[in-house]
């Protein structure tokens, strides 16, 4: 039994680590291969495909092959390092495993860089927490109030805590089940999770609805969207039972934030936001400035306060939380499996 829950163990642990140490500046990150790849192939594609729509879309099904399936294939090759090294005696085999999955996490540094804001508006330095926001958001940051910024830092912290944390965690927690299960040789959760990573990575660089970007991050974009569109429901289905509210209720918040998502382009982010506004009772959406091109983004939990340094603080505590709450129903989940599968005839 122990075993068959080690690998859960080891998310956690990973969980633990992202918290504790976030993404050290010194460190060579993933993330950062990803783009330099990115960027090298990016430049191919368009010297071969020129302004060629179909050049493009397929150039960019290229490019998301090729970063996506050796992502995950250098996944796989310290998984199967790790499982080796254990088989073999050597007691820090899994360490590089446990790095890499820390490395699909961002818990740490998206609180780090909303605090970041959040201190500037406290010492009342209105310029310098726009220059922290414009690090985190794709929106102009200059001139706005702290309001806007206030709110800014709340969509991203909502957004981004299913694209930073939940997202990657569900594709580990599955690799995970899979070893549990006993499917030592399948893709686990490193393979699992960088992939997602890589995907999510194509989609911030690439994935732009302008110039040739329209056709050359549309498979990234896609597939970002399909990668994220489960873990984002199932965000949005327990954020209210982290918050601690009674199940009918929860249900409601759901609803109210399925149907406040709906005119948002994206398929993810309106949801993901949504949900954040109703469990904490603020509202979100509104005008927001993209290259000088004013945007209207739907009302979210339309009617409730705007948000405030608090409610923000409480943004990033609630999701902790439901990180927690994620870890322990994964946990009981394979114990309640492997139970029944020893338990039958």
């Amino acid at each position: 039994m122990l075993q068959a829950v080690a690998p859960i163990l080891l998310v956690v642990l990973a969980c633990g680590l992202d918290r504790l140490l976030g993404d050290p500046r010194s460190w060579l990150h993933p993330v950062m291969v990803m783009g330099w790849v990115i960027a090298r192939l990016r430049g191919w594609a368009e010297a071969w495909a020129a302004d060629e729509p179909w050049r493009l879309r397929l150039a960019g099904f290229g490019i998301t092959l090729l970063l996506v399936g050796g992502s995950a294939l250098a996944g796989w090759g310290v998984e199967r390092l790790a499982i080796h090294g254990a088989t073999s005696g050597v007691s820090a085999a899994a360490l590089p495993l446990l790095i890499g999955l820390a490395s699909a996490l961002a818990g740490r540094s998206l609180e780090q860089a909303v605090a970041g804001v959040l201190a500037a508006l406290a010492a009342a330095d209105l310029p310098l927490a726009r220059q922290r926001l414009s690090w985190i958001v794709g929106r102009d940051t200059d001139g706005l109030e702290s309001g806007e910024i206030l709110r800014a830092a709340a969509e991203t912290a909502s957004e981004n805590a299913v694209d930073g944390v939940f997202a990657p965690l569900f594709w580990m927690l599955v690799g995970a089940g899979l070893w549990s299960m006993g499917a030592l040789a399948w893709p686990g959760p490193l393979a699992l999770a960088w992939a997602f990573k890589a995907a999510s990575t194509l989609d911030s660089m690439l994935g732009y609805r302008q110039g040739r970007l329209r056709w050359l991050g549309t498979a990234g974009a896609r597939l970002d969207d399909l990668l994220v569109w489960l873990p984002c429901r199932l965000v949005a289905l327990s954020l209210p039972l982290a918050a601690g509210v009674q199940p009918a209720q929860a249900w409601q918040q759901l609803q109210q934030a399925r149907k406040d998502a709906r005119s948002d382009p994206s398929p993810n982010a309106g949801l993901s936001q949504a949900a954040y506004a109703h469990a904490l009772g603020v509202q979100l959406g509104g005008a927001n400035r993209y290259g000088g091109v004013i945007r209207h983004k739907p009302l979210l939990a339309a009617g409730c306060p705007p948000p405030t340094a608090a409610a923000v603080q409480a943004m990033l505590r609630l999701s902790t939380r439901l990180e927690l709450l994620w870890l322990v129903l994964a946990a009981a989940l394979v114990c309640v499996l492997l139970a029944s599968a020893g338990s039958a005839p």
